[in-house]
């Protein structure tokens, strides 16, 4: 016995058992459906498609730039199951394009994809085997950025007051061709609805061609930061009072002004330019009489906003002065030296013109309150004294002289007979002054 165990014979029987069963179990494949173990055949070869496998392109970077290369392929592998079934699962292969060739030259170049480090025992079918790609030399040059923003995205009335980006330049890296079609790098900013204040942010640089096609190209930095200001315009016009309503018979009115002479809008430029005047109403029907109101005041049609909603009027009144019965028999008899009390009446004229004096002839001026420079005057004084008064006596005027361009508020100068009284219905004039331009003359 000892001797046949030695024996070569021996030997390559136990060899040849041991590769059967390394046989049997390797190509041993059990049988689900009919509980039967099923075997491959060695030369049997199995088919897999392995999708979406990643294209690396080899070139120099520094120097050139490609286009035109997929980012995947699909490949078809086919071999013996076990070494299909294991790179399948690994992926321990690269699917290529090479360029590398340093003698490369520009322009489209057909070109193989290629395979490596694939086991020798599997075959690879490549879709496509084959591309055409673009080699261009690699450029770099500097753009100014242009920021850009949906306007409509502003609250209405509001307008850009600036608009500053960081850095305003960047610069951009891509094949030749791609960067001389460049027409423009903008900045697209992303704004919420009805801005109206400060807005801080970051927008994405993109760069276009004359059809606004986005480029392929790299951009450094690839976005920008940027502030965005906002305002609203505003425009500052005189409060009117204008009565309403008849105050009762035994009252006038003496005076009506109100604490706040003048109000600020705001809203849009080409709104504003045609308000004159904010006008409140002052009710004086239910007046029994002195009496302070605070009165809204109405914000005009497509105005903004205001910056006060009410304002504060005083009403001073005075009794009304009944005029006396004629004298009894008794009355006349009374002796001559006793002196009769004179009656004072009051009377209105209205539609009195303000003067301006002294206004140099280079300079024009523009009544803002009362409209037009028109105004009226309540005068007072004995009967006989007021049917002498009229328009041609009354003077009203404003001193103009040395005043800058702008708007201001004078006192309006009365010049009346000594022997009434007299109270305006504006005691002051709101004017604008601005030079005359050359085509004016």
């Amino acid at each position: 016995m000892d001797k046949f165990m030695n024996s070569i014979w021996f030997t390559r029987i136990i060899a040849f058992a041991i590769a059967a069963l390394l046989f049997i179990s390797v190509n041993f494949v059990p049988n689900s459906k009919l509980g039967k173990a099923d075997t491959s055949t060695p030369g049997e070869n199995d088919t897999e498609i392995i999708k979406d496998v990643p294209v690396e392109v080899y070139y120099d970077q520094k120097n050139l730039v490609v286009t035109g290369a997929p980012e995947t392929v699909d490949i078809t592998l086919t071999g013996v199951k076990p070494v299909l079934m294991s790179a399948k699962s690994k992926r321990d292969f690269k699917v290529y394009i090479d360029l590398s060739d340093p003698d490369i030259t520009m322009g489209d170049k057909k070109v193989p994809i290629k395979i490596m480090d694939l086991s020798e025992k599997l075959k690879a079918k490549i879709d496509p085997g084959y591309v055409t790609v673009n080699v261009q030399e690699r450029v770099t040059e500097e753009f100014s950025v242009e920021p850009d923003y949906n306007r409509a995205n502003l609250k209405d009335g509001y307008t850009t007051e600036s608009l500053v980006i960081k850095p305003q330049t960047v610069k951009i890296t891509g094949a030749k061709d791609t960067i001389n079609q460049i027409a423009y790098v903008k900045a697209m900013l992303e704004l919420n609805k009805d801005v109206k204040d400060t807005v801080n942010g970051q927008a994405t640089v993109r760069a276009l061609d004359r059809d606004l096609n986005k480029l392929n190209v790299i951009i450094e930095p690839a976005s920008v930061r940027f502030t965005l200001k906002v305002n609203i315009s505003s425009k500052t016009v005189p409060i009117i009072l204008v009565q309403t309503g008849n105050v009762r018979n035994d009252l006038k009115i003496k005076s009506v002004t109100a604490d706040q002479k003048e109000v600020v809008l705001y809203g849009k430029a080409s709104v504003l330019q045609n308000i004159k005047e904010v006008k409140v109403p002052v009710d004086v029907s239910n007046i029994v009489g002195d009496k302070e109101l605070d009165l809204p005041i109405t914000v005009p049609d497509n105005v903004q906003r205001i910056s006060r909603e009410m304002v504060k009027v005083r009403i001073q009144t005075d009794p009304v002065v009944k005029e006396e019965s004629p004298p009894s028999n008794q009355e006349m008899e009374q002796p001559k030296d006793q002196e009769t009390s004179v009656q004072m009446k009051t009377k209105t004229i209205s539609n009195l013109k303000i003067q301006a004096i002294g206004l140099p002839a280079e300079k024009q001026l523009e009544f803002l309150s009362p409209t037009d420079g028109v105004t009226s005057i309540l005068i007072k004084g004995p009967e006989d004294e007021l049917k002498k008064v009229n328009e041609s006596n009354l003077q009203l005027s404003i001193k103009a002289a040395d005043l800058e361009e702008g708007e201001h508020n004078l006192d309006i100068q009365v010049n009346a007979p000594s022997s009434i009284t007299w109270e305006l219905q504006n005691k002051q004039a709101s004017i604008s002054i601005s030079s005359i331009k050359k085509d004016e003359t």
